[in-house]
Parts: C-alpha cells; sequence; structure tokens
C-alpha cells in the first residue's frame, strides 16, 4: 500500500496512483456525472491503497451539495451549552450533515467578525447560534442574510425575525417562583445569570409570579458564569434573616447558595428554601437534594436543527419552537417556618 510521507493523500494523489485526471476522480466521488466501469474500478482501488478521506468541503465546491453546518457560541463548557451542542450534532448526524463550531469569546465587534468570517470560510449550509448571551445575540446580528440560520435561545424574543427554538425558561422561573410563594413565604429573592438581552427569561418570570400575587420584587442579584462569584453574592443573602425563598439562576448558583447558608449557620429548607435551575446532574447529588427547573437542553438542541435543515431545504416551517421545562421537586425546598 503506497503511503504519502508525512501527509494525508489528496485527490491529486488519488489521480495519479489510478493513472487518470483529477476531474474523473471528482466525477467518481459525486457520482454526478456517469464513469466507465474500468475507471471508477481504478479510482476506488486508488483511494483503497492511499487510504484518502474525501474533504467535505471539496465534494461541496465540485458537487453544489454542502452537507456541513456551523454552530456559534460563546462557550462549549457549560452544561446548557454543552448538553444544547449534543443535541445539534446528534440530529445532524442522523440527517447526513457535520457539525464545526466556533466559539465567540466576546461580544466585541472584533471577535465577533472574526468569529464570523471563520464560519463563513467554510462551505457550510447553514449556521445555528447559541442566543444564551451577548456575545451570542452579537454574532447573531453579525451574520448575513444569505445564509439559513437558526436561533438557539433560553427565551422567546420578538426583536430578531428567524427561525427560533427556545427554552419556556419564563414559564419555569414563574412556576417555580409560585410554588415557593405557595409554602408560605412572603417573598421569593432572586440570583440571576448574566442573559443576551436587559433581563433574561428566568429573572422575567420570577418578576411576572411575584407581581401576579401583588409582591413588589425585591432587587435581584446578577452574577457572573462563575459559581465563587455567586457564592460571594450568597453570602449577603444568607446574612439577611428575612431572607427565607431563593430562585438560583442555574444549579451551580443553587449550591453556591446552599453552601453560603450552611456555613452562616442557616438551615436548608428549615430556614430557607432553595431553587435551582436546568436539573444538571449535580442537582440530585447536593446536600439537600435540589429543587430545580428541569431543562432538556439536547431536545433544544434538535429542534433548532430541524428548524435549520426546512430551512436549507426550502421548506416552509414555524418559526418558533418551545421546548417545555419541568419542576423538580427535592428536599432543598420547604414551608416557611414561623
Amino acid at each position: 500500500m503506497e503511503r504519502m510521507a508525512g501527509r494525508a493523500p489528496t485527490i491529486a494523489d488519488v489521480a495519479r496512483v489510478a493513472g487518470v485526471s483529477v476531474p474523473t476522480v471528482s466525477r467518481v466521488l459525486t457520482g454526478a456525472i456517469p464513469v466507465s466501469a474500468k475507471r471508477r474500478e481504478l479510482v476506488e482501488r486508488a483511494i483503497q491503497e492511499l487510504g484518502y478521506q474525501p474533504n467535505a468541503a471539496a465534494r461541496a465546491l465540485v458537487s453544489g451539495t454542502r452537507s456541513m453546518v456551523a454552530v456559534l457560541a460563546a462557550n462549549t463548557s457549560r452544561y446548557g451549552y454543552a448538553k444544547t451542542v449534543e443535541g445539534i450534532e446528534e440530529a445532524a448526524r442522523a440527517a447526513g450533515y457535520m457539525v464545526v463550531i466556533t466559539v465567540v469569546e466576546t461580544a466585541e465587534q472584533d471577535a465577533v467578525r472574526t468569529a464570523v468570517a471563520m464560519v463563513l470560510s467554510h462551505s457550510v449550509a447553514g449556521v445555528i447560534v447559541l442566543d444564551f448571551d451577548e456575545p451570542g445575540h452579537a454574532a447573531l446580528t453579525a451574520l448575513p442574510q444569505s445564509v439559513p440560520v437558526v436561533v438557539a435561545a433560553a427565551a422567546q424574543s420578538r426583536a430578531i425575525k428567524l427561525p427560533r427554538a427556545f427554552l419556556a425558561d419564563q414559564r419555569g422561573a414563574r412556576e417555580a417562583t409560585a410554588y415557593l410563594l405557595g409554602l408560605g413565604h412572603e417573598t421569593v429573592h432572586h440570583i440571576a445569570l448574566p442573559s443576551s438581552g436587559r433581563r433574561g427569561g428566568r429573572t422575567a418570570g420570577w418578576s411576572a409570579a411575584l407581581q401576579a400575587a401583588g409582591i413588589r420584587p425585591p432587587k435581584h442579584l446578577t452574577t457572573t458564569w462563575n459559581p465563587l462569584d455567586a457564592y460571594e453574592l450568597a453570602k449577603s443573602l444568607a446574612a439577611d434573616p428575612s431572607v427565607t425563598a431563593v430562585l438560583a439562576g442555574n444549579d451551580e448558583v443553587a449550591a453556591a447558595v446552599l453552601r453560603a447558608m450552611t456555613e452562616q449557620g442557616r438551615s436548608v429548607p428549615g430556614d430557607v428554601s432553595v431553587v435551582g435551575f436546568d436539573d444538571q446532574p449535580i442537582a440530585s447529588l447536593v446536600t439537600p437534594a435540589l429543587t430545580t427547573v428541569a431543562q432538556d437542553f439536547a431536545e433544544l438542541g434538535r429542534q433548532s436543527f430541524t428548524l435549520l435543515e426546512r430551512s436549507i431545504n426550502g421548506q416552509e416551517s414555524q418559526q418558533t419552537v418551545s421546548v417545555p421545562t419541568q419542576l423538580i421537586i427535592r428536599a432543598s425546598t420547604g414551608p416557611r417556618r414561623d
């Protein structure tokens, strides 16, 4: 078997070994134009001998069919981001597409321009943007209209008229807050995460539930994505004896609240009830086990790809798909103690 020294074999190597032209090899790979049985056999034998793997972008240029979709995201390691990408990849793979992922590190113009240019340098059939934060939102607005684009988001939005799959986190936060009020808590405090807009869906749902109950929402705290920063904020809530219920922006923030309360000598759920968000694996492992709002990020990814595939194929599709949440009641919540 012939091997290329220090490099992967190219289509030109296949043509040389097979004794045919490069266009002939391309025709065999794409099947766009008939090739004689003899030449096809020569090309296939050369491909096997060299271990040649056709490049998807090269096939796209030859055949005019693009089989790659891009994902733009500010992060790929956080739980929600990673599970959404997992869902996209699962659905794309089943449909015969490859996925290329580009990270938008900040919302600054240069970073966004670089990330978008990197995506467009590939022969992509379409793009899914994770609109979970400011960098994702900035990338979304920078993409050209010539490329099919779908939004995977934490909340619904009417500002951008693009197909959107979103988590019903506003409804989930409203349900969780109403549940805490139903336990007898006079109000619910909230530690929010960064969002792509002025106020995230979870914060909006929390506020709406309090207002619906005739309660003026207390000032909410906003943390970063770092749980250690949430822990520092949670100390101020733990030191306030009037705080008896907390809705956290996610389960990591909730874990920080649990630690701050314990260190302050306040029991959960005896003195304070705590609700998280997402239902990450740690939610059932912390002590006490965390009441949380479960979100199916993988389904969000799958639904996002379904919308994109329909757009790529020129099919009519609904503009929005909502992925429901579910309140999971565990041991971190209980009736307000008089």
